[in-house]
């Protein structure tokens, strides 16, 4: 049901980006009144626009209740923007808390890293609502441009520049080819609205040259965005060059933001041909699990695990768009949320490491970690369980509904490999496992967890191990996301 609301109540469907937007402005002002001393109050500004956005999308519950939309239907608040909202603003609230620590560390506090925070969660904030393709395509540009600042913010860092230029030439032609195909989806249907094109695609016939050719640069533009292969060559690179808190910042708020991109499209746009890309996806899934899962085996430096390991849980959740069916929207929900609190909660410990003069990025910095600070082992080994999808975890109950839908609907062999594919997945992870737990301590230095650091650890830790022991309102909040604006 939509329902279309006067001018003064459509500011009221974006106050969450407003708050964003004015809070990330005003820290752009307020920095140059802060001494050297004091630019650690830039933080504390971020996070006031976090907690208002927050409060101000809390606000939105009812209108999202009915579809509310505004601006010409271009904005669509559902519980499908309310759930991946919160999901962005959690994930931007806990890299602002790691971020403390870590840019005195790097002597680099300065207010743009904060401002740029704010302003890629308010591109993320329209990806999820907007339901017109310039909104989406200017809300993605909005967010990307954002990071590949923040990506090369160590300026002197020579890693870091190197894959701040990868990851902003290769994903210049990722949105040119997003570009092309939502050029040709409004030639085909002579509007840029979702609905109106699904309409137009509908009544068109499943071979018609020119949809697919929309179809397959779409996606391919998509799959970009989330690092699926045969288009994941940057994240390794970006992931293990940037700052390691935009690392963090990438791999959990910009991949929760693309899924929500991909499956607004998907379920809405490319719905009525769903027979034509049901089987593309199916491919690029296998290939995205059995590349990402493979290739993290031979890794050494902790950020590339963690890079191949998340291209490796992409596979994973393009495996419910697959299905199709009630359960597999469910699961990808619920996986995203499961996935953005453990990778967050293992990239916290990497922090954790980074200290003057010492990255603490290879797996020989884990060495002995259980006798330098028993707290963090113990947190890793949960969080490592939980994207190895090992139960009692979030990440378990994540796979089994992606298994599950993949039983309902008949995908037999794609659930045999989605399980198989576990074993390599425990094998790497358990590698850092055993270099915390089973090898003698090479580095006497005693890592400490900042008040900011335990904060976002606690809140990893509940969602990692809540997801299963009181799983009940993260399915109920996953279904009612997806299952209710989509008609499923």
């Amino acid at each position: 049901m939509n329902v279309s609301l006067p001018s003064v109540q459509e500011l009221q469907l974006i106050l969450p980006q407003v708050c964003l937007a004015a809070f990330g402005l005003s820290i752009l002002v307020v920095d140059f009144l802060l001494g050297p001393r004091h630019k650690w109050m830039n933080a504390m500004g971020a996070m006031l626009g976090v907690v208002a956005a927050g409060v101000a999308l809390w606000r939105l519950r009812n209108a999202a209740a009915l579809g509310a939309t505004g601006f010409r239907g271009t904005i669509r608040v559902d519980s499908f923007f309310v759930f991946f909202g919160f999901i962005f603003l959690a994930a931007t609230a806990m890299v602002i808390l790691l971020s403390v620590r870590y840019l005195e560390t790097e002597a680099a506090h300065r207010g743009e890293y904060y401002a740029l925070l704010l302003f890629a969660a308010l591109g993320m904030l329209f990806l999820a609502s907007g339901m017109d393709i310039v909104v989406l395509f200017i809300s993605l540009e909005t967010m990307a441009a954002s990071f590949y600042v923040l990506t090369g913010y160590l300026r002197s860092e020579r890693r870091s520049n190197e894959a701040a230029l990868k990851y902003l030439l290769l994903g210049a032609f990722s949105s040119g080819a997003l570009a092309y195909g939502f050029s040709i989806m409004y030639g085909l249907s002579g509007s840029t609205h979702l609905n109106d094109i699904a309409s137009s695609f509908a009544l068109r016939p499943t071979s018609d040259v020119y949809m697919m050719i929309a179809l397959v640069t779409v996606a391919a533009g998509l799959f970009f965005k989330v690092a699926a292969v045969p288009f994941h060559q940057w994240a390794p690179d970006v992931y293990e060059g940037a700052p390691t808190t935009i690392t963090t910042f990438v791999s959990v708020a910009s991949k929760a933001a693309s899924f929500a991109l991909l499956l607004r499209i998907f379920l809405t746009a490319f719905w009525p041909i769903r027979g034509n890309w049901e089987m593309i996806v199916g491919a690029v899934a296998l290939a995205t699990m059995t590349w990402g899962n493979f290739a993290a085996i031979t890794q050494t430096n902790l950020k590339r695990l963690l890079a191949y390991s998340s291209i490796a849980h992409v596979g994973y959740m393009l495996l419910g768009l697959v299905a199709g069916n009630d359960t597999g929207f469910k699961g990808i929900a619920f996986y995203v949320l499961a996935y953005a609190f453990m990778t967050t909660g293992a990239f916290a410990i990497v922090i954790l490491l980074r200290r003057k003069g010492v990255l603490g990025e290879e797996i020989e910095d884990m060495n002995g970690l259980i006798h330098r600070n028993p707290v963090a082992a113990v947190l890793l080994l949960v969080f490592l369980l939980s994207l190895a999808g090992i139960p009692p975890t979030a990440g378990f109950v994540g796979k089994y509904f992606i298994f599950l839908s993949l039983v309902e609907t008949g995908h037999y062999l794609l659930a045999v490999f989605a399980v198989l594919y576990i074993i390599p997945a425990v094998y790497y992870y358990f590698r850092i496992g055993r270099h915390m737990w089973m090898t003698d301590v090479t580095d006497p230095v005693r890592p400490t967890i900042s008040p900011g650091q335990a904060v976002v650890l606690a809140a990893c830790t509940f969602v990692s191990l809540a997801g299963l022991i009181y799983a009940e309102p993260f399915v109920r909040a996953a279904t009612y996301a997806v299952l209710v604006p989509f008609g499923r």
